[in-house]
């Protein structure tokens, strides 16, 4: 299988280098980087010393089998026709196909979408929720970090009922590398070490893409009160949310519902009551480890997720939507525990 990603040099395009380099069906690597084209990928991570990654490419892209676009948005719709009519399946890990209105992508991106032909073609890439629909398509949307931790905690409630959809409240924490490999003040090493900060407070991008998907889980619009924060370390996510259970629904009612959903999975993880996520758990993995409990006192639901914003929220489920697409086991090239300690 001939594999191309754009983008090979930031913290997503990387990681997907590193499982690229080690998936059994992954044969030649295209890599393309619009800033440091021509310069050795060794020479821009050094950690690869050795292993022979290969020269970085300008973005004109080859014959290719996949095409990872690890860009900012704007930058892979524009080109996106070209690809498939080339008969290339194409994963953006960007924003151009997670929302399917281009009017509210225009609202919340603020630029004009360059293909919102495209956007009834694109499938929403969260395999644990969709697997089937994402098999053997071309156009794959990648979910943002922040959404896959908490769809994987809430649609499956929503689409039994289980919870009532005017309250919903989200707080999040993300590692620096969710921001990229730009520089900026904002992920200044000394702006964020022994620093905790909320960002993007009421007007995060990610809002309209949570908000669609709960949406069409409970079958009626919804909003939510989503806050993300930055938190002093480089990989890892956790996502605290509070719900109101509908009336009557127990604590065990919900964990059921999660069992049912994932016990075959085995990337997604309902943990024994009593053992709540840490971002180690999942660190380095493909793994998002679930857990929750009804306060007796208020009668809502505390509910904790925890993924690797680099791999299940970007580089590792990426790959598991390639494998749906193309037709290999699922769990290739993107198995193991993360990195402990």
């Amino acid at each position: 299988m001939k594999v191309g990603v754009l983008g090979a040099t930031g913290y997503a395009g990387q990681e997907l280098v590193r499982l690229l380099k080690r998936h059994e069906e992954v044969g030649d690597l295209y890599l393309a980087s619009s800033s440091v084209a021509g310069e050795d990928y060794e020479s821009v991570y050094p950690h690869w010393s050795g292993q022979r990654v290969g020269i970085l490419q300008d973005e004109n892209v080859p014959d290719l089998d996949v095409l990872f676009c690890a860009l900012p948005h704007g930058l892979t719709a524009a080109r996106t026709s070209a690809f498939l009519a080339r008969n290339i399946k194409v994963i953006d890990l960007g924003a151009d196909f997670r929302l399917n209105s281009a009017q509210v992508y225009e609202e919340w991106y603020k630029v004009k979408h360059p293909a919102s032909e495209l956007l009834k073609d694109a499938v929403y890439g969260l395999p644990e929720l969709y697997r089937e629909q994402i098999r053997g398509q071309s156009l794959i949307a990648n979910p943002g970090c922040y959404p896959t931790a908490t769809l994987l905690a809430l649609v499956p409630l929503l689409r039994r009922n289980l919870l009532q959809t005017n309250y919903l409240i989200i707080d999040a924490k993300s590692g620096v590398s969710g921001a990229g490999r730009g520089v900026g003040l904002g992920t200044h090493y000394a702006e964020v070490n022994e620093n905790f900060k909320a960002y993007g407070i009421g007007n995060h991008r990610h809002t309209p893409e949570i908000e669609q998907e709960l949406s069409r889980a409970a079958k009626v619009p919804l909003t939510v009160n989503f806050t993300p924060h930055l938190v002093p370390m480089t990989r890892g996510m956790l996502v605290t949310i509070y719900a109101a259970v509908q009336p009557g629904i127990q604590e065990e009612d919900l964990r059921e519902c999660w069992k049912e959903q994932y016990e075959r999975e085995e990337f997604a993880h309902v943990l024994p009551p009593g053992t709540w996520p840490q971002t180690k758990f999942a660190s380095g993995s493909n793994n998002a480890f679930l857990q929750l409990t009804v306060d007796q006192r208020t009668g809502n639901v505390i509910i904790v997720a925890t993924i690797d914003n680099l791999m299940k929220g970007a580089a590792g489920q990426a790959i598991q939507n390639m494998n749906l697409a193309m037709g290999y086991p699922e769990s290739q090239g993107i198995s193991g525990t993360a990195l402990w300690p």
